[in-house]
């Protein structure tokens, strides 16, 4: 994707900018996923920091969702992988 930009805003009504890297639909086009990152550089590798969120609807907004479910993020990481082979 080239530098698409997201903002996001936060519970308490702050935004941030974040640069889309992918979305993600699952196989059953149930659940939507964005991947995302802030640019920001781990600590201790110095690699890219990115985060992955479920998207949910609630009326006509969007929102995102935590991943809390093993079962759910091993299926996430099944689609980045198959994007990584592609």
């Amino acid at each position: 994707m080239d530098n698409k930009l997201i903002v996001i805003e936060n519970n308490d009504g702050s935004t941030a900018e974040a640069r889309l890297v992918t979305y993600l639909l699952s196989e059953d086009q149930q659940m939507n996923y964005v991947v995302y990152t802030f640019d920001e550089k781990g600590q201790d590798d110095g690699e890219e920091i990115i985060y992955i969120s479920r998207i949910a609807r609630n009326g006509d907004s969007l929102y995102l969702e935590e991943i809390q479910d093993n079962n759910e993020w091993m299926n996430v990481q099944m689609m980045l992988k198959k994007i990584a082979n592609a």
